[in-house]
């Protein structure tokens, strides 16, 4: 297994990680190897915002909407008004 070592780590840090170790029976640096673990494993997973929203909500159902045909050409905005 590979080490590492953190230089100038926060002593407020650490007396919070300390305390999060603590209520959950574990070492600090069990602690810091689960945090590690949690945070690379999310990025992993990482999805567009449309997929992410769209899993949010898609227990409700979803909605069937009818887009109208465009009947007019479409213009460039004006930003001069």
């Amino acid at each position: 297994m590979a080490s590492i070592t953190i230089r100038n780590l926060d002593e407020d840090l650490k007396a919070k990680l300390r305390v999060v170790a603590a209520s959950h029976g574990r070492s600090m640096e069990e602690e810091v190897r689960v945090i590690l673990a949690k945070a690379l494993s999310r990025e992993e997973k990482r999805e567009g915002l449309g997929s992410r929203i769209h899993a949010r909500f898609a227990s409700m159902g979803g909605a069937d909407i009818e887009i109208p045909a465009r009947t007019t050409k479409a213009r460039a905005a004006d930003f001069d008004e």
